[in-house]
């Protein structure tokens, strides 16, 4: 894992909140590569390409249209393939309901999105203590 950067795919509507993110998780430290579509529909599409690179993490907008990110969680984390992916919610939603709706969906952490670029970066570095603590990748073999 040390040798290369791990993948994200940020799942976001919201440009200017993709763009935030996007700067937070480069400011992080940690070398990654991040893809960005925006909303669950495309997220699922890219998954199922099989010439797209499978993230090591998926981050998780709950507010989007087509297909919300609590469908797309639900449909994650009940497919065998999929489900290994470790997701964290970053989501503007402190709502008690979203958070216990999310950890029921076996989401793997959940994030309320702060509103400035250094708050972010400290969401980020939780997101990689988490990721780098507890995730193996499934690009790398064991």
């Amino acid at each position: 894992m040390a040798g290369r950067p791990f993948d994200i795919l940020l799942v976001e509507d919201d440009l200017a909140d993709a763009l935030l993110i996007e700067e937070a998780l480069l400011r992080g430290g940690t070398p990654r590569r991040i893809a960005q579509v925006s909303d669950g529909v495309e997220a699922l599409e890219r998954l199922n390409d099989p010439d797209a690179p499978r993230p090591d993490l998926i981050l998780l907008d709950l507010n989007m249209p087509r297909m919300n990110g609590r469908e797309l969680l639900h449909v994650l984390k009940n497919d065998e393939k999929l489900k290994v992916i470790p997701t964290v919610v970053l989501t503007t939603s402190g709502a008690p309901e979203d958070v216990a709706a999310a950890y029921r969906n076996h989401s793997n952490a959940y994030i309320t999105k702060p509103v400035n670029l250094d708050d972010f970066t400290h969401a980020v570095r939780s997101i990689d203590a988490f990721f780098l603590d507890t995730a193996a990748s499934p690009n790398s073999p064991e």
